[in-house]
């Protein structure tokens, strides 16, 4: 007798499930509800269609109703929406456009409802010039209306894989694009470290970023719609893209006996069987095991959704498969950039208390001597024992068979030392003889063995100092393009001829640029009986993790876009070309100025490079030597780069400091919390301002207390972060005196001593300041110490790192510590 099954939803898994059955069992009969208007259609390919990368709305459509039915005889009913399920009689209710309200009796139950998107109470959410992109339907609206309006500007609300596509394809059209995301990263599959890369490929390609800041309302004005953010800003848009997330579309079934789980998933087993014989479920409606942890989660992905939606068919069929779990492999494009994650990250593993390591390497895409190698930042995470439990990676070209490689171990159940031992595919147009995957694990065994000590580089700005010693072992030149506060410089070259100047007492933590001759100098050091530890990733992971989106600008509804610097008077000098790919730094920057030393004054030199600092240490090296860049651009990850050299260069080498007598800005660093070196500080940045000299003022430590509200402001802290605030000054007027403080009476007479002297007094002076463009920095390592939130600072004020600090103190004429 045959079998009568029914399915519910199409796309993914219940067109997978489908197409399985019949080829399993020729007799059943096969019956496919789904309530929209297509089976089966590209629910990726979406924001391409509406961007205009895919061209024909036709490729969209995987399969069609007709297909369907004539390669699999299976009987298909679209506009036909399933409305109740009678687990106990085995009937569906079915709401048809065609045949009304009719039940459909069954002998197994299939159901593939997917998700539907969140969809918030905010006021006026209801609004027409609100979208979200779900299905074929959605794209059609919205691509009705981005052709049928003249678009300015758009608000993209969710940082995840839609959001960022979507706005991505809104940028491509010329619409100035925000994305307003609640968390304080984008894209939660990747961890801080690494996903602050993708954050400043958005913002280098024109798409403004607002993060850790949520919607407040929506309210229409003069034809446009005005988006309150929670923090009171305000930012107008033509059209606001909905892409908050998904949640599991299962309300037709909320009366029956199936299990959901905590956040309405439904649960099944291994088998995608439910708690109720012969009811099946599969696709983004339904709670997985995690691969890695052995947890309960949802991933609501298309690969794990087709093969749910087979392993349940099987399961009808008598077949008796299971589905192991999924490990959320994932991939997107962002701008020029791709993304690939597998695994568990880092807040997964904390969440569940699981010991971990974490290793970066940057290798190139392929080998560094064959043209058009760009690099590759992969993060990988395992335990002592050589367990994997995630990777991620980023870069511009072969970043996706790495992070399939490691999946694929992964899911075999392979270790640290199978990544060292696989071999993979080599020829220098594709790869390299020691492949990325290969040197990840090469890294990471080392760590295993016991052959390297890592730090992280979110470490370094909380090291104990009297304690630990940072030592600097890139090139002077590196150097001279930005350092971490406090370090100790000696080349790796140096490093055994100096190694009197490395305290021997103390821990020693090394540094390079990206890693690897950190742990040349670490296995030096150690061998010399120093306790030495490498800074994983290096200074460029510690300068790419200090990235924070620039301001809100709401007049052009965008940030500076990517420069495109252009001068057209490059005169008839000789012009010279240099490769600088596969290079990492300072490499590129070392290539360049051998280079420019060939050249005579006026010649020009035309410079490609794939590192990604080159496009910011490019633009300094120029002005520090007084050479003129022409042209500056990015295509596909390669900079490209023209200089023009100028006949009063500057003298630099790797072995002399670059100087530039031609810095008109001011730096200083307040260290102090004590009101005299207030007041003074304030003064002499006045002074500065008034002079037309650009100011930084960074408060770290104590100094921050001069920026504190002198009211007390309600926010969740720890015991410790409460003790810290109550014993330190709330506010500029409860500041102590250096010398003479005498229970207080001191800065009293200080202040009447002001007045009478028609001196402003320390709050006047810090207004002043700050109306005249004096830049307020409060050092966010030290805020996070002491246990103080922005919201308890003064208005105005603007949280950095140090990273940011000494990209305005190298720029700094003058630079002070009060």
């Amino acid at each position: 007798m045959s079998k009568k099954v029914l399915i519910v939803g199409g796309v993914a898994g219940g067109a997978s499930a489908a197409a399985r059955l019949r080829r399993l069992d020729e007799n059943a009969e096969i019956i496919l509800f789904e309530r929209g208007d297509y089976i089966s259609f590209a629910n990726c390919g979406l924001p391409y269609y509406i961007g205009g990368t895919i061209q024909e709305r036709d490729n969209l459509l995987v399969t069609t109703s007709q297909d369907m039915n004539e390669k699999f005889n299976i009987d298909v009913r679209t506009n036909s929406e399933v409305t109740k399920v009678d687990t106990d009689k085995k009937i569906v209710t079915v709401v048809s456009k065609d045949k009304g309200t009719y039940t459909e009796n069954y002998d197994a139950l299939i159901l593939s409802p997917g998700a539907k998107p969140i969809k918030p109470p905010i006021p006026g959410i209801e609004n027409e010039k609100i979208f979200s992109l779900r299905n074929m339907s959605d794209t059609d609206k919205i691509k009705e209306y981005v052709c049928k309006n003249k678009l300015n500007s758009a608000v993209v609300i969710g940082g995840g894989f839609i959001g960022i596509e979507m706005a991505e394809n809104l940028n491509a059209l010329g619409i100035k694009v925000t994305l307003v995301e609640a968390a304080p990263h984008i894209l939660a599959p990747f961890d801080t470290d690494m996903v602050t890369i993708a954050e400043k490929e958005l913002q280098d390609n024109n798409i403004q970023l607002v993060l850790n800041n949520g919607v407040k309302s929506f309210k229409e004005n003069c034809n446009m719609l005005n988006v309150e953010l929670g923090d009171g800003q305000n930012i107008s848009a033509d059209i606001v893209i909905l892409a908050i997330g998904v949640s599991p579309d299962v309300n037709f079934i909320k009366d029956t006996k199936l299990k959901f789980g905590p956040k309405g998933h439904i649960v099944v087993n291994e088998h995608m069987e439910t708690n109720i014989k012969d009811v099946y479920a599969v696709g983004d409606a339904v709670e997985v095991i995690d691969f890695v942890n052995g947890q309960v989660t949802a991933i609501p992905l298309a690969g794990p959704a087709n093969k749910q939606g087979r392993i349940a068919a099987d399961n009808v069929a008598g077949l008796k498969t299971t589905f192991k779990g999924s490990q959320g492999s994932s991939i997107i494009k962002v701008c020029e950039m791709t993304c690939a994650a597998t695994g568990n990250n880092e807040r997964t593993l904390q969440r569940l208390n699981i010991p971990y390591e974490v290793i970066y390497v940057f290798p190139q895409s392929h080998a560094s001597y064959y043209p058009g190698a760009t690099p590759i930042t992969l993060k990988l995470i395992f335990n002592k024992e050589g367990k994997i439990f995630g990777a991620q990676a980023i870069g511009y070209e072969g970043v996706d068979k790495r992070i399939d490689d490691i999946a694929t171990v992964i899911r075999l159940g392979g270790t640290v030392t199978d990544l060292t031992e696989l071999e993979l595919c080599y020829a220098p147009p594709y790869s390299s003889a020691k492949d990325p995957v290969n040197m990840a694990g090469f890294v990471a065994e080392n760590i295993i063995a016991g052959r390297s000590e890592v730090v992280l580089p979110r470490d370094l700005d909380s090291r104990d100092r009297d304690k630990i010693i940072l030592l600097d072992i890139r090139t002077d030149l590196e150097q001279e393009m930005g350092t971490i506060a406090g370090s100790l410089h000696i080349p790796l070259q140096q490093l055994r001829n100096r190694l009197d100047e490395v305290d021997k007492s103390k821990e020693i933590w090394v540094y390079c640029m990206i890693g690897q001759r950190g742990y040349y100098a670490e296995r030096l050091l150690k061998q010399k009986g120093y306790n030495v530890k490498n800074v994983t990733g290096g200074f460029k992971l510690y300068m790419s993790s200090k990235f924070t989106p620039k301001k809100l600008d709401n007049n052009t509804g965008c940030c500076n876009k990517v420069e495109n610097v252009k001068n057209p008077n490059v005169n008839n000098g000789i012009v010279k070309n240099l490769d600088a790919c596969g290079l990492s730094c300072p490499g590129p920057l070392m290539r360049v100025k051998a280079a420019i030393d060939e050249i005579n004054p006026g010649d020009v030199l035309n410079v490609s490079a794939s590192d990604p600092g080159f496009y910011e240490d490019i633009k300094s090296w120029c002005k520090t030597t007084n050479n003129e860049l022409v042209n500056l651009c990015k295509e596909k990850g390669i900079i490209k780069a023209t200089l023009k050299k100028s006949p009063d260069q500057v003298a630099a080498s790797c072995d002399q400091p670059i100087v530039s007598s031609s810095k008109n800005a001011q730096t200083m660093v307040v260290f102090s919390g004590d009101l005299d070196k207030a007041i003074a500080s304030f003064i002499i940045a006045n002074g500065a301002a008034a002079m037309g000299k650009k100011v930084t003022m960074f408060f770290t430590f104590w100094g921050i207390n001069i920026l504190r509200k002198a009211q007390s402001i309600p926010t969740k802290k720890s015991f410790i972060e409460k003790m810290f605030g109550m014993m330190m000054p709330q506010g500029s007027k409860k500041l102590k005196l250096s010398q003479m403080n005498m229970a207080g009476i001191g800065p009293k007479m200080i202040r009447g001593i002001m007045k009478s002297k028609n001196v402003e007094s320390l709050e006047a002076l810090m207004k002043s300041a700050m109306a005249g463009g004096v830049e307020i920095v409060a050092c966010q390592m030290s805020m996070d110490l002491l246990g103080f939130k922005q919201e308890e600072l003064i208005d105005g004020v603007k949280i950095g790192g140090v990273g940011y600090y000494l990209g305005e103190a190298n720029d700094a004429g003058v630079n002070l510590f009060i």
